[in-house]
């Protein structure tokens, strides 16, 4: 993803949605904040593997930079406890002894498992939180050949999910693998679930217009610099410097799924990150990108997975249940 404000350009690894302050000329009408002129403060730092984006409308500079500076900070601490790239984070924990023992969690840890299994059951696997350890296998950043046969069909079709038990014993939330080939990977919901903490950081400090991005996760808090609602624009799959669509988005969470940042290509296929749960490998989707919307950024996230692995229309009934009024806003 390239996210563009102003005049930057920043590459992740997510697909592309970019944030409408420079590129849709946004912010050229300045309007007035308690006698002061609004405008936007921004900034882009390293996180969760990608960039993160936080862009307020506010009077005073001073104090959009301290509401940013709380939004990183507690964007940095889901990062602490959800990622499983760090052996010291909660999910790090679980992936490496859950096996053996329940393992002790926070409540917030537990509340985003239990979130992840409520679209893993509604799509009946299509969503996946428990693939880490066949994502793990494909690492697509650094392979140049797909795994072998045999390596693959060792998780296809496993319904993995279904092996991960979230409970309390003790008076404590606790987590217990009940499949020794599984392993949590909450890259399909939790940068969504950090983008939503971080939004909640915002509101604390009482901003009302902002948009926090997460390496393609996003959330559009009330207007734009000039009033209007923000205007998210979608990459073109085949042209980076290309937008295929304009949307409009205010109060709205907005991910997109797609396969064209983070692939290798062998015997002339493409071998992306999305894996389908069904077959343990990339999924063979007939879309290039997928554009979900929804109240809040967590549901986007999950949502715009889901559809991307199965189809708009059994992703729809899917998101009807779990989280109304989440829709498919573009396809390529």
């Amino acid at each position: 993803m390239t996210v563009e404000i102003g005049k930057g350009s920043f590459p992740s690894r997510r697909d592309f949605i970019s944030l409408g302050v420079g590129l849709f000329v946004v912010g050229s009408v300045p309007l007035a904040v308690r006698g002061r002129r609004r405008q936007l403060v921004r900034r882009t730092l390293p996180l969760m593997g990608t960039l993160g984006e936080v862009a307020v409308v506010h009077g005073e500079e001073r104090y959009a930079q301290g509401a940013i500076d709380a939004a990183f900070q507690e964007m940095r601490r889901v990062e602490g406890i959800l990622t499983r790239f760090r052996p010291d984070s909660e999910v790090g924990r679980v992936n490496r002894l859950a096996s053996s023992g329940p393992q002790a969690v926070s409540p917030e840890t537990a509340g985003v498992l239990q979130g992840s299994l409520q679209w893993a059951e509604a799509s009946h696997g299509l969503f996946d939180p428990c693939l880490g350890r066949a994502t793990g296998l494909w690492d697509v950043a650094h392979r140049h050949e797909p795994p072998s046969a045999e390596e693959i069909r060792r998780y296809a079709g496993r319904k993995l999910f279904t092996a991960l038990e979230v409970g309390r014993s003790g008076g404590v939330d606790v987590v217990f693998f009940h499949e020794g080939d599984m392993g949590v990977d909450l890259g399909g919901i939790g940068k969504g679930y950090g983008v939503d903490r971080a939004v909640a950081t915002l509101r604390d400090w009482g901003i009302q217009n902002a948009l926090v991005n997460l390496g393609g996760d996003l959330y559009a808090m009330g207007v734009s610099e000039d009033g209007d609602p923000w205007k998210v624009g979608v990459q073109s799959p085949d042209d980076a410097g290309a937008i295929v669509a304009t949307l409009p988005m205010s109060d709205r969470g907005v991910a997109t799924s797609g396969d064209y940042l983070r692939y290798f290509e062998y015997g002339g296929k493409r071998y992306h990150h999305l894996l389908d749960p069904q077959t343990g490998a990339p999924s063979r989707s007939r879309m290039r990108s997928v554009t979900v919307a929804a109240e809040s950024c967590m549901a986007a996230d999950a949502a715009a997975t889901t559809v991307f692995v199965s189809s708009v229309t059994e992703a729809q009934r899917v998101m009807d249940r779990v989280a109304p009024g989440s829709e498919v806003v573009h396809t390529v």
